[in-house]
């Protein structure tokens, strides 16, 4: 476990902890996970995210909005990166968040001189805090930002699609299956595949490599490739609406090895259970168009 920073544990659910790279993180104390525990923040977020995603070549080249999904806002340093990296480009950004809860966000808003990340973009923390909602100028760039503090299964199994324009871009930042199951069901990403307009092309990112995690996006409909190394991970995970957004996608060989594994079946539920792949899972995976013809 890494050592809490001396005097910056307080009484709530969050601590401060350095991480392996260096620099200092927060850990939420129920669930016993630390954000972002490799490299630190800023740069777990520009590896896992805003590079496998191509972020800011994609709004360069976009006409009109370009909408983020951050799922999992935390304390914020997904989105705060995604700011810093494209604050020179004058398209238009829409980031709404999700979170059950805004306590990591608040504690990091108090700890900022120590994380570092939100240098610059307090104001906006401040006003997001305060109302849910802020709207700035970053650089020449106009930002929309918003968060819905709900469970994000529940909220995406009703959701007006007013309440959310749909994206072209998500970040997937949950707790690990282990801890927070509910977030990586099939079922969920079935809906989230759904409800994705299929005349805008979306990708999304996430930390696992996890071959559950693999297959649910395979089989919910999402075309699956390999993520940036972290340091800490060899993998991430690139999932897409289209293929033309994954550079390097899963294939054959990736198949045979989850064929192999003892943790690879879907979680139908909210309740984590390893298991290999059922026959009808591997047929569907066998049917897939990513691993037709080769």
């Amino acid at each position: 476990m890494k050592k809490p920073a001396p005097g910056t544990t307080g009484g709530g659910g969050y601590e401060l902890v350095r991480v392996a790279g260096g620099a200092w993180s927060v850990r939420a104390r129920a669930e016993g996970e630390t954000f972002h525990p490799g490299i630190g923040p800023a740069a777990e977020a520009e590896a896992v995210y805003l590079r496998p995603l191509r972020l800011a070549e994609r709004m360069r080249a976009h006409a009109g909005e370009f909408v983020v999904w951050d799922v999992g806002l935390g304390a914020a340093a997904n989105v705060l990166t995604l700011f810093r990296a494209t604050r020179a480009l004058a398209s238009p950004l829409r980031v709404v968040s999700f979170d059950r809860t805004l306590e990591a966000l608040d504690f990091a808003r108090r700890h900022g001189a120590e994380l570092g990340y939100l240098a610059d973009y307090e104001p906006a923390v401040d006003a997001l805090l305060g109302t849910r909602e802020v709207r700035f100028y970053n650089g020449r760039q106009p930002v929309d930002w918003s968060v819905i503090v709900a469970d994000f299964p529940t909220w995406l199994a009703g959701a007006p699609t007013t309440e959310a324009p749909d994206p072209h871009a998500i970040l997937y930042d949950a707790f690990s299956p282990a801890r927070n199951p509910d977030m990586w069901t099939l079922p969920l990403f079935q809906r989230l595949r759904a409800r994705l307009d299929p005349s805008r092309p979306c990708a999304l990112a996430t930390y696992s490599r996890a071959t559950l995690v693999r297959v649910t996006l395979l089989v919910a409909g999402f075309f699956v490739g390999v993520g940036e190394a972290t340091g800490e991970k060899e993998e991430t995970t690139l999932a897409a609406t289209d293929p033309r957004l994954i550079p390097r996608p899963l294939d054959r060989r990736w198949l045979a090895r989850a064929r192999r594994s003892t943790s690879a079946e879907p979680l139908a539920g909210p309740r984590y259970v390893q298991a290999r792949l059922s026959a009808a899972t591997l047929e569907r995976l066998e049917r897939h168009p990513q691993f037709r013809g080769g």
